[in-house]
């Protein structure tokens, strides 16, 4: 399962205000008793789509595990329970709305299958099965219907022992009026048309868990491909056909890619991939038939720079290895799969792009950990106390789980992480696995023991924060390198980290200058490139500080702490400014330049400012390019709108979006000067087109002057550029936010925040609502306040994801009551837990406004009881001065 990414927006706390992960009502969850295994589930629906109803019939293959079972309780949430039976004889039931026990008329005997069928009936679900439709507000929306089943919704829509550990094959008969197509698990073995109706039926041969059931309805486009004779399909709406080879093109390269890394071939008979409308995450791996958000879509111009969807893709797939043939025993160790399918697209990135991209994408898993822990909250990664198991579908999950993978591959080596990967595949094909079964494959691969990284990185929260200083003695030829884990405590052993982490020493040496090349430009010779000799030894690393001392032949270029960034943490160097501008110029490493560019930023000198200037044109990545100029935006110098402009003409896209937020940051009319020019004309990319546009509100928010004419090049934007979704005009709502005392700005944003106004841009205008409230008078925050209540009495999954965000970035505590609403109503355990979570930040951002309110009236009063002090004084001088004589 892939996540909606903008739901890390909602973090706001700093470090030291980050909260525990265990919220109220957390407990230790365990797997149940399992007296009967579930050995085959058939379903039998029929669909009433413009009702929102389903009639259905779920028959259960169950063998028990022992004698005299005379009871069982199923998951069966907001349904009407018809009948149950076992062949022909009624069984006695009782059910509470999420329960359904039954008291079997005979008591099971070990080892002897029976059939337990539950007729029952579905009226407008809240969960587990949705249904898309036109509306008066969206009247050219596609009728559609699909499944979402992890973590515990199949409960919703059938009867079921709604856990991950258990596998069963499965079979689903769905009668749907004709025209639509019915997608599922497995092979479509029979496909019937009566009158107005067509039923279909699939056949899922492979055991596999629960959750993975899926149904998706629609009238789709089919777009058919294949891999080694097996079918591969990609599924739109019928206007979207275009899109779908764009964007799920390169499957069957995906499919070669990874049954070659897990040496294990694509394990079912099919492969197909729908895209859904209102979808409520990124992806949804079900067995051979991956649902994915119909937001993933790429039209030509946003396949530019994009890649988004390229890495949902290969993450869902990734999946049908880890999660579908190999299946987490409780849900407490869905990193095995979510941190294997994250790692996957780090790994397809390298395969397809090259090492310097995929070392960028993994920096970018670090840093979505990374603030997480900070602004969040700190957990380990496995863990059973929790309210819901979607919670723990978080960043620990996904993206430190990509990087545990991924310090399990270097600590390996490449042969014997993927001799370990496959074992761990081969010994648990379409069985239940637990974090213990992956140490144990790695042991019987490779024989190493490795659960001092598991303890420290897996079973408790964290990582090492490193301070590394570096200094060189001369005169004894010696570099000294001091390293601090800055995250613990004198004394606290429980923080620490006992790592062995390299460090490189790098020597520079230039060959003779006649055998460098000519330049194609100059007939002069180029610059020659130096060559590069590291002496590389690794620091066993284990106390709060510690000073290793290498005594070198000469002194080295430059210094690089664990090349490569392949050890999960975060560091700060303390090194001169010769050593960080050589290592910027010719470290091989893009994460390593990456990190001696913010070291140079911090340095605040000319020099620094110049050798990130030079960085900016001449880096031949574009990632490195990006961060310079991230960079160069907090050097406090005159020189740096100078050195970010030729920024704005790179080739790459994303470079340019970082130089136009890096000049917005500036906040100066030069600043705008130098944007507005491309927010009015555009860019080929609708990102950077977008960041242009929020541009403009962020520097007109602190220049005055600058605001109506903001306003009017915004206006006109909202009003003109619709595109792939609505990035560019959501750009314009970013920047309309900024500007939180303008009451054009916040009647532009509430226009656009109303029903009927494209989703995705009425999505940006609901959150956006909540910045620009912050500066407006009571009426108007009162306005704010009307629409969001209204807003959060709606359905939608995202529309509340929106509300939340916006209420959760407000300073007044009338949002606390519309946020503990969504958080007691909402049927989403995302929506819930995040809503809590807004209500802390509002707490917060109020108690700050309340003390600073009351900061100023005490100097105010202090003020007055001055002049007041200052008049009584003035009045006793006067008295006591002689009187001049009558």
């Amino acid at each position: 399962m892939s996540r909606n990414r903008f739901l890390e927006a909602f973090w706001g706390l700093s470090a030291n205000e980050a909260r525990s992960f265990q919220l109220p009502g957390a407990k230790p969850h365990y797997l149940p008793d399992r007296p009967v295994h579930t050995q085959h589930v058939a379903l039998d629906l029929v669909l009433d789509i413009p009702n929102c109803q389903v009639a259905g019939t779920c028959s259960i293959d169950l063998l028990p595990v022992q004698h005299g079972v005379d009871r069982l309780e199923l998951d069966a949430v907001a349904m009407q329970i018809q009948g149950v039976r076992v062949g022909k004889t009624a069984q006695k039931f009782e059910y509470d709305g999420e329960k359904l026990a039954i008291t079997l008329a005979e008591p099971t005997q070990r080892d002897r299958l029976f059939k337990l069928v539950i007729d029952y009936q579905l009226d407008r679900p809240q969960r587990g099965i949705y249904f898309v439709q036109p509306t008066a507000d969206y009247p050219n929306k596609n009728v559609q219907v699909w499944t979402q089943g992890e973590d515990e919704d199949s409960r919703f829509w059938f009867p079921c022992f709604d856990f991950p550990g258990q596998l069963c094959t499965s079979e689903m008969q769905v009668q749907v009026p004709s025209g639509l197509l019915v997608l599922s698990n497995g092979e479509l073995i029979n496909q019937t048309t009566k009158s107005k109706t067509t039923t279909y039926h699939w056949h899922q041969k492979q055991p596999h868990p629960i959750y993975l059931f899926t149904l998706a309805v629609g009238d789709f486009a089919e777009i058919k491909d294949e891999w080694r004779g097996r079918p591969v399909s990609y599924y739109t709406a019928q206007n979207r056909a275009s899109e779908a080879q764009r964007t799920m093109g390169k499957t069957p390269a995906m499919m070669d890619f990874l049954s070659e890394k897990f040496d294990y071939d694509y394990p079912y008979s099919k492969y197909g991939q729908a895209c859904m409308e209102d979808f409520i995450f990124g992806g949804m791996e079900n067995t051979s038939m991956t649902l994915l958000t119909d937001r993933c879509l790429l039209d030509e111009r946003a396949a530019i720079d994009n890649r988004n969807s390229e890495a949902l893709v290969v993450h869902e797939l990734a999946h049908q290895w880890f999660g579908d043939l190999l299946v987490i025993k409780h849900w407490s160790h869905a990193w095995l799969k979510e941190g294997m399918a994250t790692y996957s697209e780090t790994l397809w990135t390298e395969h397809e792009y090259g090492s310097e991209e995929a070392a960028y994408y993994r920096l970018g898993d670090q840093r979505a950990y990374l603030g997480e822990d900070r602004r969040r909250y700190r957990r380990p990664m496995v863990t059973h106390v929790y309210r819901e198991p979607i919670e723990l579908y978080d960043c620990h999950t996904y993206e430190k789980g990509g990087c545990v993978y991924h310090m399990l591959h270097q600590e390996l080596g490449d042969d014997l992480f993927w001799k370990s990967i496959q074992t761990f595949v081969k010994n648990h094909a379409f069985g239940a696995i637990e974090t213990i079964d992956l140490l144990r494959a790695i042991e019987q691969a490779t024989g190493r023991n490795l659960l001092f990284l598991f303890d420290q990185y897996v079973f408790r929260g964290g990582h090492p924060d490193f301070k590394v200083a570096y200094s060189w003695d001369g005169e004894n030829n010696i570099a000294k390198l001091t390293v601090i884990q800055t995250q613990a405590k004198e004394g606290d052993l429980e923080t620490l980290f006992n790592l062995k982490i390299p460090v490189a020493f790098a020597t520079l040496s230039y060959e003779a200058a006649s055998l460098a090349p000519k330049s194609k430009k100059s007939k002069k010779a180029a610059a020659p490139a130096p060559k590069i000799t590291f002496k590389t030894v690794k620091l066993a690393i284990h106390d709060r500080e510690q000073t290793f001392y290498f005594p070198l032949e000469q002194k080295p270029d430059f210094v690089s702490f664990d090349p490569g960034n392949h050890w999960l943490k975060t560091v700060e160097l303390d090194y001169p400014l010769p050593e960080l501008k050589a290592q910027l110029q010719f470290d091989p490493d893009p994460i390593a330049r990456v990190f001696a560019a913010k070291a140079i930023a911090q340095k605040g000198t000319l020099e620094a400012l110049n050798a990130l200037a030079q960085s900016l044109t001449r880096d031949r990545f574009w990632g490195v390019r990006a961060e310079v100029a991230d960079n160069l935006a907090t050097i406090g110098l005159d020189g740096v709108l100078a050195a970010l402009k030729p920024g704005l003409k790179d080739s790459d896209p994303r470079v340019r979006r970082s130089v136009i937020q890096a000049i917005a940051s500036l906040k100066t009319e030069a600043a705008y000067s130098v944007l507005e020019p491309i927010a009015k004309k555009g860019d080929a990319s609708y990102s950077t087109e977008s960041a242009a546009l929020a541009a403009i509100g962020s520097i007109a928010a602190a220049q005055p002057a600058l605001v109506d004419r903001a306003i009017t090049l915004l206006k006109s934007a909202l009003k003109k550029r619709s595109g792939w979704n609505e990035v560019v005009r959501s750009g314009a709502i970013t920047g309309l936010s900024a500007l939180k005392t303008s009451a054009a700005a916040l009647e532009l944003i509430l226009e656009t925040s109303q029903p009927g106004i494209p989703q995705a841009l009425r999505l940006a205008a609901i959150r956006a609502l909540g910045a620009v409230a912050n500066g407006q008078e009571a009426p108007a925050v009162d306005r704010v306040l009307n629409g969001l209540q209204t807003y959060a009495r709606e359905s939608f999954f995202l529309t509340q994801v929106a509300v939340v965000a916006a209420l959760g970035q407000m300073e007044t505590t009338k949002a606390i009551g519309i946020l503990q609403g969504l958080a007691s109503q909402s049927p989403d355990g995302r929506v819930r837990r995040m809503a809590e979570e807004a209500v802390k930040r509002v707490q917060h951002n109020a108690g700050s406004d309340r003390a600073l309110d009351q900061v100023r009236q005490e100097l105010d009063q202090l003020k007055k009881d001055n002049q007041t002090l200052r008049s009584r004084l003035e009045d006793l001088e006067a008295k006591s001065k002689p009187q001049p004589a009558s």
